[in-house]
């Protein structure tokens, strides 16, 4: 969506954007382009992830609360996508070095932990550690959305800040539950 409209005092701005044309080519629009592309490889990248993840869940809720938060990755990535397109930009995924680090140690979790329990507390682990750098990565966005003036934006990134938070509560509740408890009693 390479639209440009003419402003009345010469200047241009982007068709669908809601900042101003300065902020549009500011240092900080940049950084939000180049964080929104890496938010972006990491929701696809969890996409494919997180159905591992169930497949080697053994506790109900575990899975269940893996399978809802699936749902809310595909949602969360659509989302991304409108977000490029309300600033006028074409969706592109850069690798997120972070992601593919996060995701190699829940792979490496999951080979390491005996069926069970501990399997299951080792996931949890390592999707809470996944949830944080979401959460650390939209509400960053938010912000940044917020200072550009980017209103409709900001609000987008605020309902995937408030769903990564709700899946990280979901997790603690289940480790706590049970399934800490269990993994502790194995030897």
């Amino acid at each position: 969506m390479k639209d440009v409209t003419a402003a009345s005092n010469g200047n241009t701005q982007q068709k669908g954007a809601n900042s101003t044309p300065k902020m549009q080519s500011s240092q900080l629009m940049k950084l939000f382009e180049d964080e929104l592309k890496d938010i972006y490889w990491a929701e696809k990248a969890l996409v494919k992830a997180i159905p591992k993840m169930i497949k080697n869940a053994t506790s109900e809720d575990l899975i269940e609360a893996l399978t809802n938060h699936l749902a809310e990755t595909e949602e969360q990535v659509s989302r991304v996508e409108e977000v490029f397109e309300l600033i006028g930009k074409q969706a592109v995924a850069v690798k997120c070095e972070a992601m593919t680090g996060l995701i190699k140690e829940a792979e490496e979790i999951m080979d390491e932990c005996e069926l069970g329990a501990m399997l299951d507390a080792g996931i949890i682990s390592a999707a809470q550690k996944v949830e944080h750098y979401e959460i650390a990565s939209y509400g960053t966005l938010r912000q940044f959305a917020e200072t550009l003036g980017l209103t409709e934006v900001a609000a987008l990134l605020e309902v995937t800040l408030d769903e990564e938070k709700a899946a990280d509560e979901k997790l603690t509740e289940v480790a706590v539950s049970a399934i800490n408890v269990e993994a502790a009693e194995q030897n």
